[in-house]
C-alpha cells in the first residue's frame, strides 16, 4: 500500500469531502416522482460513499413516466414502492432536501428539534403536464436532468478520476 500524494486527494477533494452530509433524505408530497428520481441519481453518482432515501408526505401511485425517463439514463426504477414520512424506520439524516413547498414545511416542523439541515430546491410537479406522450416526457425529463444539476453541484461530484 502506497502512501504517495497521488494516492491521496488534493486539499481541495477533502475540504469538500468534508462538507459532504453522510445521509440524505429527499422529500416531496407523494414519493412517487421527484423525491424517487432525485434518490436514484444520487446512488447512480455516489453510490454508497454517502446514504440516500426518499419518502413523501403521503405514499402516491407508481409512475410508469418516471421509469421511462430514469431507463433512459440507465437507472431501473421498477422495484421503487412509495412511501411516506411515517413509513421511515429512522430518521437518522443529516439533510433533508424538499422537493415540494408541502414538503418543505413538513420538514421544518419536523426537524425543529432535531439537528439536521433542510433545504428547498423548487421543482417542477411534471406530473401536471398536459399534452402528447412526448410533451409528457419531456417535462419528466426537465425535471430529472435539473435534479442531477442540482445534486452534482450540491455534493461536489466529480467523475472518478478528477480532483
Amino acid at each position: 500500500m502506497s502512501s504517495g500524494a497521488a494516492d491521496s486527494p488534493g486539499p481541495a477533494a477533502a475540504a469538500v469531502a468534508r462538507k459532504r452530509p453522510q445521509s440524505v433524505l429527499f422529500a416531496c408530497s407523494h414519493n412517487a416522482v421527484r423525491s424517487p428520481m432525485a434518490e436514484a441519481i444520487a446512488r447512480q453518482l455516489f453510490g454508497r460513499e454517502i446514504y440516500f432515501a426518499s419518502a413523501g408526505l403521503r405514499a402516491g401511485e407508481k409512475d410508469g413516466f418516471v421509469e421511462a425517463v430514469m431507463d433512459e439514463v440507465g437507472v431501473d426504477m421498477s422495484k421503487h414502492r412509495p412511501h411516506a414520512f411515517d413509513d421511515l424506520e429512522d430518521m437518522n439524516f443529516d439533510l433533508i432536501v424538499s422537493l415540494s413547498p408541502e414538503a418543505h414545511h413538513r420538514a421544518l416542523e419536523f426537524t425543529r428539534s432535531l439537528a439536521l439541515d433542510v433545504i428547498f430546491w423548487r421543482t417542477l410537479d411534471p406530473t401536471a403536464t398536459q399534452g402528447s406522450r412526448e410533451t409528457i416526457l419531456d417535462a419528466y425529463r426537465g425535471v430529472r436532468d435539473g435534479l442531477r444539476e442540482r445534486i452534482v453541484k450540491e455534493f461536489a461530484w466529480r467523475p472518478m478520476g478528477e480532483v
